[in-house]
């Protein structure tokens, strides 16, 4: 994504705090391990670590930002013994021209920790209203991090099971067609309503390649139908991860990835994996007496069976694709 090359208007800098009822290194390992950011923030849909020499790092994240899907290039200068991790973005995207900060931690004498969050950036000047945009974009996903960073690292020291309500799994079909077919049919959602017997309504948007959002309606065995709304993100390795920002009631993370891998055969591994979170407050809806176990298990049948059955679609037409 190349940066805006119009100039950059007057700087500005912003700060936001938040006490959180955790030890301080606690608190720390959230914001060090920016791979688990898709699932303590809201708004990161994806985040890779592209290098690690000693305590410096560059990231590539993926992120909303007034709705809109942003990706950027950092680099960050992490300080375990001070808690602090200071961040750069080497690459923006317009209406940014540049934007770093720091992440700020201090332990307080409860054994709370006090967070500071600090952002500066410039605007590009000649795109209409940017500086007004971005600040509403830095105060509300700096809001919603801070309470979801509070919440992830109050339950962490809290010893609540986080870990027991979260599920990965995944389900690969052998595919013996090229696995361009197979990514295309993956890629192009909008087809879906026609290829997919259990999608009933499709509505893809994509601005900017490889970013999508993508809602659909989604029919399950008993005839009912749930809606839900996706950001994917196409990866340079072939990858489509995806993060749902509308979930069914009774999940409270659904994060995705569709992987393809050629076999030692020449045949494609054509791979589907989900990884979600129940929310325990909703168990009821599949009945009284209802466990985290028995909607775990639920929710695996249901996503299992609808991936398993859009990569056997995805097989018969990059099969019936090669035989052409």
């Amino acid at each position: 994504m190349e940066p805006s090359t119009g100039r950059a208007a007057a700087a500005h800098h912003t700060e936001h705090r938040i006490e959180v009822a955790a030890p301080v290194d606690t608190v720390y390992g959230l914001v060090a391990d920016v791979t688990g950011w898709p699932r303590v923030f809201g708004p990161t849909i994806h985040a890779e670590q592209l290098e690690l020499d000693g305590r410096t790092e560059r990231i590539r994240l993926w992120a909303t930002a007034n709705g809109a899907v942003k990706t950027w290039v950092s680099r960050r200068e992490l300080d375990p013994d001070a808690r602090r991790i200071a961040f750069r973005q080497e690459v923006s995207q317009s209406p940014v021209a540049s934007m770093g900060g720091e992440w700020i931690l201090e332990p307080l004498p409860d054994g709370r920790t006090s967070v500071l969050l600090t952002h500066d950036y410039t605007a590009v000047d000649d795109v209409p209203d940017a500086e007004q945009w971005i600040a509403q974009a830095v105060d509300r996903n700096s809001n919603a991090e801070l309470a979801a960073l509070r919440g992830a690292a109050e339950a962490a020291a809290g010893a609540a099971d986080l870990d027991g309500l979260e599920l990965t799994f995944a389900d690969t079909v052998e595919i013996d067609g090229p696995a361009d077919a197979v990514r295309d049919f993956l890629y192009q959602a909008q087809e879906w309503e026609k290829r997919l017997p259990h999608v009933s309504r499709v509505v893809l948007r994509e601005d900017t390649p490889g970013l999508q959002h993508l809602e659909m309606d989604t029919v399950a065995k008993d005839g009912s139908t749930h809606t839900t709304a996706s950001v994917r993100v196409l990866l340079a390795d072939g990858r489509l991860v995806y993060k749902q920002l509308v979930l069914p009631p009774l999940l409270s993370l659904h994060l995705g990835c569709w992987t393809l891998t050629t076999t030692p055969d020449g045949t494609v591994a054509a791979t589907s994996e989900h990884t979600i979170r129940i929310n325990p407050e909703r168990l009821a809806l599949l009945g009284e007496g209802t466990t985290v176990a028995d909607a775990k298990a639920y929710v695996r049948t249901a996503l299992g069976t609808n991936s398993t059955a859009t990569l056997m679609h995805a097989k018969a037409y990059a099969e019936g694709t090669a035989r052409d």
